[in-house]
């Protein structure tokens, strides 16, 4: 049995097509960016950021440029290993 209604559709037809095709191509749109995302991120743990000097480092090669003297270096370098005195201040 052939349900006929004229030879068209009426304003409701059109507007479920409508809505129909735009919903269609949305959900192939989404799927597509999930799939290229997925695929560009790397396996595995994430990267480690970038690897950044030491703060021993830092202090190091400012002494051996001679931005800073043997007391500092040594009193910093206390402080970055824990081994500064209680006081806060200088050493005697």
């Amino acid at each position: 049995m052939t349900y006929w209604n004229g030879h068209g559709m009426n304003g409701w037809g059109w507007f479920a097509m409508s809505l129909g095709t735009v919903l269609f191509w949305a959900l192939l749109i989404i799927v597509g960016v999930l799939v290229v995302r997925a695929l560009g991120r790397a396996p595995g743990p994430p990267r480690p950021p970038v690897d950044r000097p030491a703060a021993e480092q830092v202090l190091a090669e400012r002494f051996a440029r001679g931005e800073i003297d043997e007391d500092e270096y040594r009193r910093r370098l206390a402080v970055l290993r824990g081994d500064a005195p209680p006081s806060g201040g200088h050493s005697p």
